[in-house]
């Protein structure tokens, strides 16, 4: 008998893992011969949301994956996927998972706390995928916490669900080296992919062991906590008195959302690329103030700490752009002084 799995998330760094479920159907381009390994019991995920002013209700990113997995299905002559779309994870919601006969819940940026009944459901438990090597950083936001650390390795772990977040014992992680010019953009994308890879590993482990049991028990988080901050709009604001090399973490961390901005007169700006030309005593002026160019780096800004070169721009309500470009509809910015009140 497969492994029936519910796989619970929502945005694009889930869709690698959700695609590892229908994995034993579709992976080989052949029609299911005999029993798979697993399969996609169903997704839980979250309701339709509007995402621009005036428009439509749209489907998360992994419902829609789910959506175009159903119709590759279909194609072999197999069952779509159930979608769940709760707004809570109340009786209603716990009775339409419980239909789907699921034995095994696999998680990934769900977005909400899976309480002891919804659990319940559950024979084998749950287990979650977590950008990070707990017990650093749990919560919710450890790829931003990660670029703004300036840390130098993260990782990928897989971990039992547990009552506390993110507390449950680790099944199995990878690390993953970082570069220092990552944002949280292009570290969520090699997240999504690690993630799915070993998940997909634990999976082949866990359906080819006589003792599930010993598989699924892992092994405690050893050496203390530490937790992410909570990210707002807000915590985007650019401060000039901060060092280049903090600045451009920021920069990156806060890259794809909520990026990055500074005031600039009366407009917002808001700062997309830039690099630290070095992180020694303020030069040049005071913090924000715009120095000049230099044709191989881009606008160059006086810091608490260091110049920081911008190297794409964009105005609130206008299109991101290239720094020349930028420049050539913002004549009088070079001298301008950037502030953080916006």
């Amino acid at each position: 008998m497969s492994l029936r799995i519910l796989f619970a998330g929502t945005p694009a760094i889930a869709l690698p893992s959700l695609q590892v479920l229908a994995g034993p159907c579709l992976g080989d381009g052949a029609p299911c011969s005999g029993r798979p390994a697993w399969e996609a019991a169903g997704l839980l995920t979250n309701p339709d949301r509007v995402r621009r002013r005036g428009g439509k209700a749209e489907s998360s990113e992994a419902a829609a994956c789910a959506e175009r997995l159903s119709a590759a299905l279909a194609e072999k002559g197999l069952p779509p996927i159930p979608v769940l779309k709760p707004e809570t994870l109340k009786s209603e919601a716990r009775e339409a998972a419980a239909a789907l006969r699921p034995d095994l819940l696999v998680c990934f940026a769900y977005g909400r706390i899976f309480g002891p009944r919804f659990l319940s459901i559950f024979p084998l438990g749950g287990i979650n995928i977590h950008p990070s090597l707990l017990p650093k950083y749990r919560g919710a936001s450890p790829i931003q916490e990660a670029i703004l650390n300036r840390d130098t390795l993260t990782g990928i772990t897989l971990q039992r669900i547990a009552r506390e977040m993110d507390s449950g014992n680790i099944l199995a992680q990878k690390e993953l080296p970082l570069s220092g010019r990552e944002t949280t953009a292009s570290l969520s994308a090699l997240a999504a992919e690690e993630g799915a890879a070993l998940l997909g590993e634990f999976l082949r482990r866990l359906t080819a062991s006589a003792d599930s049991g010993a598989v699924l028990e892992g092994r405690p988080q050893e050496g203390e906590a530490s937790y992410c901050s909570l990210i707002d709009r807000d915590s985007a604001r650019i401060d000039w008195s901060q060092s280049a090399v903090e600045i451009d973490a920021r920069i990156r961390a806060y890259n794809p959302w909520p990026l990055a901005r500074t005031g600039c007169g009366d407009r917002t700006l808001y700062i997309l690329e830039a690099a630290p030309l070095d992180a020694g005593p303020r030069r040049g002026g005071e913090s924000g103030r715009v120095l000049g160019i230099d044709k191989k780096y881009g606008i160059l800004v006086a810091t608490g700490g260091g110049i920081l070169a911008l190297t794409k721009l964009q105005y609130q309500a206008k299109k991101a752009l290239p720094w020349q470009a930028f420049l050539n509809g913002a004549r009088d910015f070079i001298g301008s002084c950037l502030s953080g009140g916006f």
